[in-house]
């Protein structure tokens, strides 16, 4: 399958023709990820559909989002599990899934669970001036980072957004050179230190293989 970051952003994955027994509903961010823990595990029984990955610029569309795709294919899957954190919905995505009995990830957000929640949550308050970068990040940096808080037009407004920053680091999934060499160039745009950490997929497979 031929994914487009741009297309995962805007529209996300649409589910084609249901095989699995479980449906797993994600963010597009999260697209590349779970499909390539999908093929390297076999796990067939798996379908994956995804919402426009542009909804963390609007948190409060996450859940409602969520509720009409589960209402769209519960009848048609055995489960159903949400590969979203409470990313900013301030714990109404938790309390969805708990009303609709389904399962979700642990954890605030993707950077947390691709670290691990444990070992993010231990080190969160050393980082508190750090700022995060995924895989689907780097590559989509401009349409969620630069153009969303006007930099493109507004390169002046660096400081004010990023002044109290002092690292950026990026949670490489892969490895990856060619995106390593970009996320270097994104702390470089934003006037930060850089800091590559290799994730891998962290407790997103570990939820995943317990489906």
């Amino acid at each position: 399958m031929t994914l487009d970051d741009s297309a995962l952003t805007e529209t996300g994955l649409p589910l084609t023709r249901p095989a699995g027994r479980v449906l797993v509903i994600a963010c597009g961010a999260l697209a590349r990820e779970i499909l390539d823990l999908k093929r390297i595990s076999g796990w067939d029984h798996i379908d994956l559909t995804c919402l426009p990955a542009k909804l963390h610029l609007y948190p409060e569309r996450i859940t409602d989002a969520v509720r009409d795709t589960v209402a769209r294919h519960r009848t048609t899957y055995s489960a159903i599990f949400v590969a979203y954190a409470d990313c900013g919905t301030g714990g109404l995505l938790k309390s969805a899934c708990d009303e609709l009995g389904i399962e979700m990830i642990a954890g605030p957000h993707c950077y947390s669970f691709f670290e691990g929640n444990a070992k993010f949550a231990e080190i969160s308050e050393d980082e508190i001036t750090t700022f995060y970068l995924t895989d689907f990040l780097v590559r989509q940096f401009d349409a969620f980072i630069m153009k969303p808080m006007g930099l493109d037009r507004h390169p002046e407004l660096r400081d004010m957004y990023f002044g109290n920053y002092t690292k950026l680091v990026y949670q490489a999934q892969t490895d990856d050179p060619t995106l390593t060499g970009k996320a270097q160039e994104c702390a470089q745009r934003l006037g930060l230190a850089f800091e590559r950490r290799f994730t891998g997929y962290g407790d997103l497979a570990r939820s995943l293989s317990a489906l």
